[in-house]
């Protein structure tokens, strides 16, 4: 099954709470096991329970791709400790560090933020192996709540602009598709958790949804 449908501590914003980097998922420890094993049917991926700072936003803190893992500055020396075993690590620091909000990353590029300084684009861009370009989407700069990527496809905020799909398109190297989650709501980013083979969403996002981002992440 390309794509399930669970809650996460009673929220069905599962993408804040799940962060899809490369080849693993790093994920709130103490979920049931259904949950657990609806990961690892659909995503495919290794699972690495931890917290971040303590915090169990795991996917609104942490973001990266097989080269490198951007994580808040919240994080302790033990969590760097953990997400160091599957790339380099950069801390963001200072007012724009919840990394999993901020940035879309796949293997081909990243979107960022508009509020992350030049100085600390370069560092992503270095630490992450890929290109990385600054946008808003749909005119926020919460970008990282806006859109989820994969290899396949991003899917984005209904209301993403011409010129920012464009350059999404381009730095992320797949099309972009629009769509919702949790019936109706916009942040797509902050309500889905994907990989290349599969997705999470929670249990509010409806049926025509789930084909939209089926469809938009290449699982049909």
């Amino acid at each position: 099954m390309p794509i399930d449908t669970v809650d996460i501590f009673g929220s069905d914003q599962v993408g804040i709470h799940l962060a899809s980097v490369g080849n693993v998922l790093f994920h709130p420890p103490e979920l049931p096991a259904p949950t657990v094993e609806a990961f690892e049917t659909c995503l495919d991926l290794e699972l690495h329970p931890m917290t971040v700072g303590g915090s169990s936003l795991v996917g609104a803190l942490v973001c990266g791709n097989r080269r490198g893992i951007a994580v808040a500055d919240i994080a302790t020396e033990g969590d760097i400790d953990q997400l160091t075993a599957y790339g380099d690590v950069v801390v963001m620091e200072g007012g724009v560090n919840t990394a999993g909000n901020l940035l879309v990353v796949n293997e081909q590029g990243a979107i960022a933020s508009p509020s992350i300084p030049q100085e600390g684009l370069e560092i992503l861009a270095e630490v992450l192996g890929v290109d990385v370009a600054a946008t808003t989407v749909a005119g926020h700069d919460v970008v990282g709540s806006l859109a989820v990527a994969n290899d396949n496809g991003v899917l984005l905020h209904p209301d993403v602009t011409p010129d920012e799909a464009l350059l999404i398109e381009e730095v992320l190297g797949v099309k972009p598709m629009v769509g919702t989650v949790s019936f109706g709501s916009p942040y797509v980013g902050a309500g889905v958790c994907a990989s290349n083979t599969g997705a999470i969403s929670g249990t509010q996002t409806t049926g025509p949804e789930l084909n939209r981002i089926e469809d938009a992440l290449g699982f049909l």
